[in-house]
């Protein structure tokens, strides 16, 4: 969302970015998460050891939490915020 702000007689605009989740993916060594506003990001399965180690099974496993806050995998006991990632 694009906002305009005026401050002092000047015009500034600021964006608003969505940190809610809409879908998550697996693909090679990344997991993949798609926001509400359209951008995709990308991270390292080193990020998360929890997740690298995990068969695929248990990565499939996810659902979102808060609304897309946050993702949960309930055979893992691992939860991640989004706005932890961005």
């Amino acid at each position: 969302m694009l906002n305009f702000l005026r401050i002092g007689g000047m015009s500034t605009l600021t964006i608003n970015k969505s940190s809610i989740a809409t879908d998550l993916w697996f693909a090679e060594d990344k997991m993949y998460v798609r926001l509400d506003d359209g951008r995709e990001i990308a991270i390292p399965d080193e990020w998360v050891p929890t997740l690298r180690d995990a068969n695929e099974n248990q990565r499939k496993n996810w659902r979102f939490i808060g609304g897309g806050e946050g993702v949960h995998w309930e055979d893992l006991d691992e939860d991640i915020l989004i706005a932890g990632l961005l």
